[in-house]
């Protein structure tokens, strides 16, 4: 497989092959690829859950949060 960078991309990566991380250009393009899947995987969290929540503030589920004491017992699960 091969792949086109544009200059500015290119510079980037033989900047962090330069800086001994990594071995070559390849480690380079996996390592931030895995790091884009981590990404995307973690939005996908994030989207779920904000769903959720707005749900809960439609059925009125919503707890009225004042502090940062009450939102710390509310996160521990504390009444």
């Amino acid at each position: 497989m091969n792949i086109s960078l544009t200059p500015e991309l290119e510079k980037m990566v033989q900047a962090k092959v330069a800086s001994g991380l990594y071995n070559n250009a390849s480690e380079v393009i996996r390592e931030a690829l895995r790091a884009s899947l981590r990404q995307e995987s973690e939005n996908d969290w994030l989207r779920a859950q904000a769903a959720i929540g707005y749900a809960q503030l439609e059925a009125g589920e919503a707890v009225p949060v004042t502090s940062k004491k009450a939102f710390a017992a509310l996160v521990r699960g504390e009444k």
